[in-house]
C-alpha cells in the first residue's frame, strides 16, 4: 500500500454508525437526570418520568391523540414482533421486503407464525412495486430500510379505505420525516436511531384500528407475558401511560428524555428534519464529486436521508472491511461498513444527531482511504 497524504482535519465527532447512532451534540453523562435512578419504575417518580418521555415523543412526532404510545422491551425488533404476534392472523398478510429487516418479518410471518404471507420483494437499492399491494390484507413493511438506504417516498400508496392494518417498522424514519399518521395503524421504532438514545427499549405506536383489532381478535397461538397488550378483553391502557410490561432501564429512559428535550430546543420535528436533510445533502455532494462512489439507492425519491448506503467501485467485502478499518484506526469515522447482509459498501448515518460539518470533513478521508487501498 503506497503512502497517501493524510487529511489534516478530522470530523470532530466521527460517529457515523447506523445504530446505536451518535449521541446528540453536547451530550454528556453528567447531564442526564438521575433522580429516578435506583428507584422503582412503579414508584411515582418512575411513572412520572416514563410518562414525560411518552408526552415528549408525542409532541416531537406531532402524533394525534388518536394514537397511543407505549415503551416496550426488545428495541424496535421487540416492538414489531409484539405487534405481529398480537394482531396478525385475523386476515391475510402481505409482507414487503427490500432489505434484511423486512426479510426478517417475512421469516417471522411465514416460518414462525405460519401465515403463508404474500411476499413482495425488491433487490437492495430498490423499492418493490407498491401498486401490487392488496389492502384487504394486513401489510408489513419498513418505512426506511436501514440496511439498504431505501425508503418509501410517502404514504400515498397506503389506501385510505384499507380493510387490513398497515404495520410500519419506522425505526430509521421517525424524527426524520413527516409521517402520515392517518395512514399508519402500527408503527415501531427505537431511541437508538434518530434520537441517538440507548438500545434495549422499543416504542410501539397504535392507531385506533390497531386497538380495535387487539380488543376483538385473539390469536391462535400463546403469547408470552412481554407481548400481552390486552387484559380481560380490553387494551391494557397503563402500558401507554408509562406502566411498562416489564422493568425498563430508567437510565435509558432519562437518556431518551435528554435527547427529546434537545430536539425540542431545535424547534421539534422541523429542527430534526432540517438537520437530517442538511447532512444527507452534504453527503450527496461528496458522492457527486467522486466517480468511484455512488448511492446504492439510485432513485432520490426513495433514497434514505438517515441511513445512507453507498457503493464503492470495484469493492468486495474484504476491501470494505479494510476501508472502514483504516478510518476507524485514524479516528476519522467509526462503524461505516455496510450491513453484513447487504452488498459490500459503506453506510453513513446522516440523522439529526450528526453535525453537517462532520459529514463535510469526512469527504477527504474517504478519498484517503480509497486511494490508500487502490494505490
Amino acid at each position: 500500500m503506497t503512502d497517501v497524504p493524510t487529511p489534516q482535519v478530522r470530523p470532530a465527532r466521527p460517529y457515523f454508525s447506523s445504530g446505536p447512532c451518535a449521541k446528540p451534540p453536547g451530550w454528556d453523562a453528567s447531564k442526564i437526570a438521575t433522580e429516578s435512578l435506583g428507584r422503582s419504575h412503579r414508584a411515582k417518580i418512575g411513572k412520572t418520568r416514563l410518562a414525560l418521555c411518552i408526552d415528549l415523543m408525542r409532541e416531537m412526532l406531532q402524533l394525534p391523540d388518536t394514537h397511543r404510545i407505549g415503551i416496550v422491551p426488545g428495541s424496535d425488533t421487540g416492538a414489531f414482533e409484539m405487534a405481529m404476534w398480537t394482531m396478525l392472523g385475523a386476515r391475510p398478510v402481505t409482507t414487503l421486503a427490500w432489505e434484511s429487516f423486512g426479510e426478517g418479518w417475512v421469516t417471522d410471518a411465514a416460518k414462525q407464525l405460519k401465515l403463508d404471507p404474500t411476499v413482495i420483494r425488491a433487490d437492495y437499492g430498490q423499492l418493490p412495486d407498491l401498486t401490487q399491494v392488496d389492502w384487504s390484507n394486513d401489510v408489513l413493511f419498513t418505512w426506511n430500510g436501514t440496511t439498504s438506504g431505501v425508503r418509501v417516498p410517502n404514504g400515498d400508496w397506503i389506501a385510505d379505505d384499507r380493510d387490513g392494518l398497515s404495520f410500519a417498522d419506522a425505526t430509521s424514519a421517525v424524527f426524520a420525516y413527516d409521517l402520515p399518521w392517518d395512514k399508519i395503524d402500527v408503527a415501531t421504532f427505537s431511541w437508538q436511531k434518530v434520537l441517538g438514545g440507548e438500545g434495549g427499549h422499543g416504542v410501539l405506536i397504535l392507531g385506533p384500528r390497531a386497538v380495535e383489532r387487539l380488543e376483538t381478535y385473539t390469536p391462535a397461538w400463546p403469547l408470552p407475558k412481554v407481548f400481552r397488550l390486552v387484559s380481560k378483553g380490553a387494551l391494557a391502557e397503563g402500558v401507554f401511560k408509562g406502566e411498562t410490561i416489564n422493568t425498563p432501564s430508567m437510565l435509558a429512559v432519562e437518556d431518551a428524555v435528554f435527547a427529546l428535550e434537545w430536539a425540542k430546543s431545535l424547534g421539534g420535528l422541523d429542527g430534526l428534519k432540517a438537520r437530517s436533510d442538511a447532512n444527507a445533502a452534504a453527503l450527496d455532494r461528496i458522492v457527486e464529486d467522486r466517480d468511484w462512489l455512488s448511492h446504492l439507492a439510485a432513485d432520490p425519491a426513495s433514497r434514505s436521508k438517515t441511513s445512507v448506503c453507498l457503493s464503492v467501485a470495484g469493492a468486495d467485502e474484504d476491501f470494505i472491511k479494510k476501508f472502514a478499518g483504516l478510518l476507524d484506526k485514524e479516528g476519522a469515522a467509526y462503524d461505516i461498513a455496510g450491513y453484513r447482509d447487504a452488498p459490500p459498501g459503506l453506510r453513513i448515518w446522516c440523522g439529526a444527531t450528526v453535525d453537517t460539518a462532520d459529514i463535510e470533513a469526512l469527504g477527504p478521508w474517504l478519498d484517503w482511504a480509497y486511494a490508500s487501498l487502490s494505490a
